[in-house]
């Protein structure tokens, strides 16, 4: 691979991963809501399930996926559906007690397979399969390059916005405002995640 192709997978990357999203949002609203430690398991989620999907385009599937209509609209729907619903458990959730009573929780193996429920996320491992593996004779030595510098920046960039939440933790949850900041918190992460999920269902 050229020092040109690794640079503009770099900003592809860049682009793609730190721009606000469902795993983004997420990250940002776990960690602001149930402390780092508790999203530390989604924000590892979105590597390993964004790998395994990379994985399957890499092999063909995720070709298939989008060729078949029924296979598109299926994981189209489910995806909006999902998004929809944690939309939902996110405005509804108006203080921390709320949140760890398990209004908002989100497993390992939910966050894997959110990454298989974005039609986004196909299409972007069909681009970089096309745009730095398809057709080449060194492809497998290709995607050992290009696997680590895709769970980087998967890791990287939700693991960043975790923190932010994290940061914003204790300021959101102020007694003094009777829960009023991290209740607007929420309902704004909320209202991106219902964009997202529309954006998705127009995609």
């Amino acid at each position: 691979m050229t020092a040109a192709e690794l640079t503009a997978l770099l900003v592809l990357c860049t682009a793609t991963s730190f721009t606000p999203g469902p795993n983004t949002t997420l990250s940002t609203a776990l960690a602001a809501n149930l402390g780092l430690r508790q999203a530390l398991r989604f924000v590892l989620s979105v590597p390993v399930g964004w790998g395994l999907l990379f994985s399957l385009c890499a092999a063909g599937v995720g070709a298939l996926v989008l060729a078949v209509p029924m296979l598109r609209l299926g994981v189209q729907a489910t995806g909006v559906g999902y998004l929809l619903w944690l939309a939902l458990k996110l405005w509804r959730a108006n203080t921390l007690t709320q949140v760890d009573g398990g209004r908002l929780q989100v497993t390992f193996w939910q966050g894997v397979l959110l990454q298989f429920l974005n039609i986004k996320a196909w299409m972007l491992a069909l681009t970089v399969v096309a745009g730095w593996l398809a057709g080449r004779d060194d492809a497998l030595t290709r995607f050992a390059v290009v696997l680590p510098v895709l769970l980087a920046f998967g890791l990287s960039s939700n693991l960043t916005y975790a923190l932010i939440g994290s940061l914003l933790r204790r300021w959101l949850a102020d007694a003094e405002h009777g829960g009023r900041r991290l209740r607007w918190f929420n309902r704004s992460m909320a209202l991106v995640l219902v964009v997202t999920a529309v954006w998705m269902a127009t995609f």
